[in-house]
């Protein structure tokens, strides 16, 4: 079981990953489920199209590209995460830039553990359990 951070075209580090995996193993737990292998990706919007065009034939800018490998209770997947996005919608959204990055991290944990938001209810859902985690967030 690991939670890693790497950079793909991009130079950018998280100030404090140690407290991230806590937060992320803690999340995993209170949906009662165990963590397994995630790698969280950082990544340019560049690279992400790329991916969006690649993978899921979606020829559009996105913040996050949660890929899922949980098998039963077991949390695995990739988060591919652009940071120029997260930098561009905490500016439209008018938050702080990292509030925003665990946002979407979390937001992808959720996806993980079998949370969806295509519909509108599964939206308010997913914003709700976003919000829930993000309040237990120690930084």
């Amino acid at each position: 079981m690991s939670i890693i951070f790497e950079q793909k075209n991009i130079e950018y580090a998280h100030p404090n990953t140690s407290i991230l995996v806590q937060w992320i193993k803690n999340t995993i737990s209170g949906e009662r489920k165990r963590a397994g292998d995630i790698a969280i990706v950082f990544t340019s919007d560049s690279h992400l199209l790329d991916i969006n065009r690649q993978y899921l034939e979606h020829d559009y800018y996105t913040d996050i590209i949660t890929f899922d490998y949980t098998e039963d209770s077991i949390i695995s997947g990739d988060l591919l995460i652009s940071i120029d996005t997260v930098k561009d919608n905490a500016k439209t959204y008018e938050v702080d830039f990292l509030m925003e990055l665990h946002r979407v991290i979390i937001h992808g944990v959720l996806h993980l553990c079998g949370y969806h938001d295509k519909t509108k209810e599964e939206q308010k859902e997913m914003r709700h359990k976003e919000d829930f985690y993000l309040t237990r967030l120690p930084l």
